[in-house]
């Protein structure tokens, strides 16, 4: 028993001393992954896993540790450990092992963690934007096939990422070494601080010269990285760790977080380096992007207010060179997880990454629509050419030649990034121009100066455009949907002619031959036979104004417009179908109707009167009792509007 209970007890010590051991470890691995040094964390708490020690805090930050230097595959293993440990985890497991597992190419899995993902957390947007396109990878394979790729020749072992076209340069970040005898490595990545680079690029094939480093005070011994320039040369700005003037900022956790500068050229040299008023100590603002008419500043940021991890910001430029208040893009592009690299064309084209939005793992390269209104709408998935189940982002593109460049740690790859150099051969959205030539009806001439006008099917406008000498009109519009054009002219009817663009790119034609006003009008005259107004059409049984009856107004309002003198009685009749009482309330709502809408489009109400005559001035036999066609109750289904006053 003696025996037993010493050898019970040299266990029992032996197993203290392992555990404490392998506590201790852990310890180590956690002071490492709070300081951000991921690749030394990792060592030190797989050396402890791989022994059999098991912990859910662990487990997630060795997950993390591979997910946030993008390798997924790593990440998927130590994520599918902590998953099998609990699956009572928090939002952001679930969306990053369906990340990395994405990445491992095991979709069926990651799609599931998908499903669970939003079924726990519903109003995690990234599951709903997952949900409402759970057909995601057919929208990605169609939008594939569309670029020539290949490496853009500036590449090197080390990372090479977040290009830039300037003057018949290319300028990018890179963590090469070339020369610098004091070769810091950054502990997130173990790779060293990157720097600055340029190389001369042919205009005609985009190949690169030799690459040098940017010699310029904008490089220091921290992460310089994503330049752009001023169309004039004289303004960078770009991004760097939080170091200016010899001097290290950090945050109240005491983290060294990035910022954006902005520097001067004069005399040949960038000078005046200073940071942004929109930066903070404690939040990062990084990859600045200029609007083409510099106006505006876009980037990334995870400032007080971002709805994820980084979400993508915009700022106006003032004459002076300061800057107003950052704007949030919303939630139409910003996702619970990260947005980042913005780009915008001359187009209204806003290019981005991000790991929110449904794509192939890791980042990938989108594009959305820039509205009128400043909001993002038609984000789309660029396709497997540029993204690939790794990194993808810092898309670049020349709208008119189509060529540009990406960034990615793709397989195949020199480096952990790379740079690569792309044509796109076919456009992501289909380009249709709807143009016509407005003629006169009887001679076929051609009428110059015609105001033509592009309204939705609900009767927005869209767009407005006066006919050329050759009486040629043109807009551009979307494929696949429905438009009315109206045309214009003095002494001539207005004519409205709806039409649905083809779904495929190119050019649809819409003539429209007008036809000369035929009548004068005076007191007591029907302004609506002027315009083949019969009756303003209504849904069965109600007061509500249609399309077509709008489109018919629209005529009537601009008439009103033209001869702000004129009055006019407005008088709805039905058929002597219903009873009576009924026809003649439900043509009373359909009259004043009428008049609400011209009302609400500008007209005085001292200039309209109105009254519904239900059956009471029928213009036939139609009468209760009368057996007649359908062609002849229609005649008594009508709108009149007569002049009162000229």
């Amino acid at each position: 028993m003696k025996n037993y209970i010493l050898l019970c007890l040299i266990f029992v010590s032996a197993f203290s001393f392992k555990s404490y051991s392998q506590q201790s470890k852990v310890n180590s691995g956690d002071k490492k992954y709070d300081q951000y040094a991921y690749i030394n964390a990792i060592k030190t708490y797989e050396k402890v896993a791989n022994k059999g020690y098991k912990s859910e805090d662990m487990f997630k930050k060795l997950g993390n540790s591979y997910y946030f230097n993008s390798d997924f595959q790593g990440a998927a293993k130590w994520y599918g450990e902590l998953f099998a440990m609990n699956t009572n985890l928090e939002p952001e497991y679930y969306y990053r092992y369906a990340q990395a597992l994405k990445s491992t190419g095991d979709l069926v899995k990651a799609n599931k963690i998908l499903d669970e993902f939003n079924a726990k957390f519903k109003n995690d947007n990234r599951g709903k934007l997952y949900k409402e396109d759970v057909n995601y990878l057919d929208q990605i394979k169609a939008n594939s096939g569309r670029y020539k790729i290949e490496n853009a020749g500036i590449n090197s072992k080390y990372s090479d990422y977040g290009s830039i076209v300037y003057n018949n340069k290319i300028y990018f970040a890179s963590a090469r070494d070339t020369g610098n005898f004091s070769q810091r490595k950054h502990k997130w990545t173990g790779e060293y601080f990157t720097n600055i680079y340029d190389a001369d690029i042919n205009a005609e094939n985009g190949s690169a010269s030799k690459v040098n480093k940017f010699k310029s005070a904008i490089n220091t011994k921290f992460h310089e990285a994503t330049p752009v320039f001023t169309k004039d040369g004289k303004t960078v700005y770009f991004t760097r760790n939080n170091y200016d003037n010899g001097k290290k900022g950090k945050s109240e956790s005491k983290t060294t977080l990035i910022k954006i500068y902005k520097a001067t050229l004069e005399n040949d040299k960038w000078t005046n380096i200073s940071e942004l008023s929109i930066n903070s100590n404690n939040y990062s603002t990084a990859h600045p992007a200029l609007s083409p008419d510099e106006k505006t500043l876009y980037f990334a940021s995870d400032m007080p207010g971002s709805i994820g991890q980084s979400d993508i910001y915009k700022v106006s430029i003032n004459n002076d060179g300061s800057l107003g208040t950052p704007q949030n893009l919303g939630k139409a592009i910003n996702t619970e997880g990260k947005e980042t690299f913005p780009y915008v064309t001359s187009e209204n084209e806003i290019y981005f990454s991000s790991d929110g939005h449904p794509g192939l793992g890791g980042l990938d390269v989108f594009a959305g629509l820039i509205s009128p209104d400043g909001t993002i709408e038609d984000i789309q998935n660029v396709g497997a050419d540029i993204n690939s189940p790794k990194d993808d982002f810092a898309y670049i593109i020349d709208p008119v030649t189509r060529k540009g460049y990406f960034s990615s740690n793709k397989d195949g790859g020199l480096g952990s990034d790379d740079v690569y150099q792309f044509l796109e051969t076919k456009r992501l959205r289909c380009i249709q121009e709807l143009e016509g030539v407005i003629t006169d009806a009887e001679t076929g001439a051609i009428l110059p100066e015609a105001k033509v006008t592009l309204y939705s099917n609900q009767m927005e406008k869209k767009n407005e455009a006066i006919a050329d000498a050759s009486g040629r009109y043109t807009f551009p519009v979307d494929c696949g949907k429905t438009y009315n054009v109206r045309a214009e002219k003095e002494d001539y009817a207005t004519k409205e002619v709806t039409i649905t663009i083809e779904k495929t790119t190119g050019k649809t034609e819409l003539p429209i031959a007008l036809e000369k006003v035929s009548c004068k009008v005076t007191v007591g005259d029907d302004l609506g036979k002027c315009f083949g107004i019969k009756m303003i059409y209504f849904d069965l049984d109600k007061s509500n104004i249609r399309t077509e009856a709008a489109i018919d107004l629209e005529k009537i309002l601009a008439v009103l417009n033209e001869y702000p003198k004129m009055k006019l009685d407005i008088r709805s009749h039905t058929d002597s179908r219903a009873t009576f009482k009924y026809n003649e309330a439900l043509s009373d709502r359909r009259a004043k109707s009428t008049i609400d809408w011209l009302i609400q489009n500008g007209i005085a109400p001292n200039r309209l009167t109105g009254k519904g005559y239900g059956e009471t001035q029928l213009v036939n036999k139609c009468a209760d009792g009368v057996p007649c066609t359908e062609a002849e109750h229609q005649e008594n289904r009508r709108s009149e509007f007569i002049i009162t006053a000229l």
